[in-house]
């Protein structure tokens, strides 16, 4: 009767490389460098793939204490932006070694419930945007290693913050549509208590107001386009100040409904308005006249927020720096009527 093989083991890779035990181990958990040669390294390597050799992972990191899972803590799972951001997050965790756990907050926004019996023994670290920063008390994950994407530094919860330039974005808009001649605005507002729309609320009133005869309103509105809709035929109902030329919204969705409010009262976009976005979703190139909005790079976000949370696991200080925005121009802006 044929003896079943038998699965090689590191003393295997060992002998066939000639080298101890812990030497296989230095090379195999990365972990050679100033300890090992490249060519023992590189020895141990190649005994390793001859051999077939697998480490066991899950044994190892019973040992070790670790999981090596990131939860990566999100308001919502149904946006493009957030689809964005977990792949570039969990493309850089595979690349270490890693795994990501998707976890949104049922209410977009709030605490949530644990989704494990103990986070910090299931978990490594986490990553969490603000806009859900409450649901980690919930789950404890403010226990952990923890870095915020999206966060006021000054108040952060977490090791380190990852942000996106949002105010440059504000800028580059109130910029573009002074530039264009327009003089009163709406501000289509997100009515979420978050930080990001607090910052990009500021920086748009604060440039405007650097230019004389400027007006500025604020429309707050649900993060829905029918919610966007009849905030915006609310503002266009008012008539204590004059009719904005240019609509400046949080967010693409919300300026799809900006699109449905001004056809029904048969403005066209942008002969009648000019209407901004942010985030450049697949949305924003789908709308007729194109979306002119600030793309924010999702993927780069997570990517840049996992790096700086291996840097936070490693003792390693993460990378400092905003990053940043890009205006880019379609067909809803123009030059206001005479």
């Amino acid at each position: 009767m044929a003896r079943a093989s038998t699965r090689p083991t590191s003393r295997d890779v060992a002998q066939a490389a000639g080298v101890s035990q812990a030497a296989v181990s230095l090379v195999l958990g990365d972990k050679w460098r100033g300890r090992v040669s490249e060519t023992t390294a590189e020895r141990v390597r190649q005994a390793a793939r001859d051999l077939g050799y697998r480490p066991n992972l899950a044994a190892r990191n019973l040992r070790l204490g670790h999981t090596r899972t990131i939860l990566l803590v999100v308001p919502e799972l149904t946006t493009e932006f957030f689809a964005g951001v977990y792949t570039g997050a969990a493309r850089l965790a595979a690349a270490h070694g890693f795994g990501v756990v998707l976890y949104p907050s049922p209410e977009g926004i709030g605490p949530a419930p644990d989704p494990f019996a103990s986070a910090p023994a299931a978990l490594d670290g986490v990553l969490a945007s603000s806009m859900a920063a409450d649901a980690l008390t919930a789950i404890r994950g403010d226990q952990l290693p923890l870095v915020m994407l999206d966060s006021d530094p000054a108040g952060s919860l977490g090791a380190a913050t990852v942000n996106l330039d949002i105010a440059d974005g504000a800028h580059q808009i109130a910029d573009h549509l002074l530039h264009l001649g327009h003089r009163h605005f709406l501000h289509l507002a997100a009515d979420v208590p978050s930080w990001t729309f607090e910052v990009r609320a500021q920086a748009l009133a604060t440039r405007l107001a650097t230019t004389p005869g400027t007006s500025l309103r604020t429309a707050p509105t649900p993060m829905t386009i029918e919610g966007a809709l009849t905030a915006t035929e609310t503002a266009l109902d008012t008539p204590d100040s004059p009719p904005p030329t240019a609509i400046v919204c949080d967010d693409d969705k919300l300026a799809a409904g900006v699109y449905k409010a001004l056809r029904r009262r048969g403005l066209r976009v942008p002969d009648d308005v000019s209407v901004t976005g942010v985030d450049d979703i697949a949305l924003a190139a789908a709308l007729d006249p194109e979306l002119t909005t600030v793309r924010l790079d999702a993927e780069l976000f997570g990517e840049r927020g996992m790096h700086a949370l291996l840097a936070v696991l490693e003792g390693r200080t993460p990378e400092e720096g905003q990053i940043p925005v890009e205006l880019v121009v379609r067909g809803s802006t123009a030059p206001p009527r005479a």
